[in-house]
C-alpha cells in the first residue's frame, strides 16, 4: 500500500471529549484540603512526583491519581492526615469515574467522515474499566473498526496495532492532544501524527513538537480533520 493513508487512529482523552479538566479541579480540591500543611506549589509539585512515580504501579487514569493523592496527603501531614481528608480524597476520586462524558466539538463528525473512507481505530491508555465506559457513553463506540486500550503508547505498540489493523504504520495516521503520546510516539514509529490542542495538558505529556518531520501536521480542532484526510489519501 506504500504512502497510501488507509487506518486512522483517534485517541480518546481530551481528543473526543473532556478530561484534564476534572483532574485539575481535583488538583483544586486536594490543594484547599492540604492548605494547613503546605502551600499549594509544594502540594502540587509533590503530587506530580508522585503520579509519575506511580505510574509503573498503577498505570495511568483516575484510580492512579487518587491513590497519589492520597500517598502524597500521607507524606505532607508526616502520617498525620485525618481520616475525613482521605475519604474526601476518596470521594473526589469516585466523582471523577462518574463524570458524564461531553464530547469536544466535531468529534463525531471527523469519526463519522473518516470511517466512509478509511479504517479507523480508537487507541486510548488508562484505567480498562473506566476507558470502556467512557466509550460507552460518548456513543461513538460503533464508529470505531478496533478499540486499543494499552498501557503505554510507544512507537512499538503502535508498529504492532497498525500492523494488526491495517497495512503497518506507512499507512496509518494517529490523531491526539498529547504531543508525546499520540504525534512524536507514532511518528517514530512511521506513521503520520496530527496534534490537536485541547489547552490543558497534563506535564507528563508534554514534549518537543517534531517539527522537521515531513509526518506532521497540526489542525486546530477536529473540524479541519476530513481535509486533511484526504489530501493524504
Amino acid at each position: 500500500m506504500g504512502e497510501k493513508l488507509t487506518t486512522i487512529g483517534f485517541d480518546a482523552d481530551d481528543t473526543l471529549w473532556h478530561n484534564e479538566r476534572f483532574f485539575q479541579l481535583t488538583q483544586a480540591h486536594f490543594v484547599d484540603l492540604l492548605s494547613d500543611h503546605a502551600e499549594s506549589d509544594h502540594l502540587m509539585d509533590r503530587l506530580l512526583a508522585a503520579e509519575k512515580r506511580n505510574i509503573r504501579h498503577y498505570g495511568y487514569g483516575i484510580k492512579g491519581f487518587t491513590l497519589s493523592m492520597i500517598e502524597t496527603a500521607i507524606e505532607v501531614t508526616e502520617d498525620r492526615v485525618p481520616a475525613a481528608v482521605i475519604r474526601q480524597l476518596i470521594e473526589a476520586g469516585q466523582e471523577m469515574l462518574a463524570h458524564p462524558i461531553e464530547l469536544l466539538p466535531y468529534a463525531r463528525q471527523a469519526i463519522e467522515s473518516a470511517a466512509d473512507t478509511h479504517r479507523v481505530i480508537l487507541i486510548t491508555k488508562g484505567d480498562l474499566i473506566d476507558q470502556e465506559r467512557k466509550l460507552a457513553q460518548s456513543g461513538l463506540g460503533d464508529l470505531f473498526d478496533g478499540v486499543e486500550i494499552v498501557s503505554e503508547k510507544t512507537p512499538e505498540i503502535y508498529r504492532q496495532i497498525f500492523a494488526q489493523h491495517g497495512e503497518g504504520p506507512a499507512a496509518a495516521m494517529m490523531v491526539g492532544n498529547s504531543m508525546r503520546s499520540d504525534v512524536v510516539a507514532p511518528i517514530q514509529a512511521g506513521c503520520w501524527g496530527v496534534y490537536v490542542p485541547h489547552g490543558l495538558v497534563w506535564e507528563i505529556e508534554q514534549a518537543d513538537v517534531p517539527a522537521d518531520s515531513s509526518r506532521y501536521h497540526e489542525l486546530p480542532d477536529l473540524g479541519g480533520l476530513t481535509a486533511l484526510v484526504r489530501s493524504l489519501s
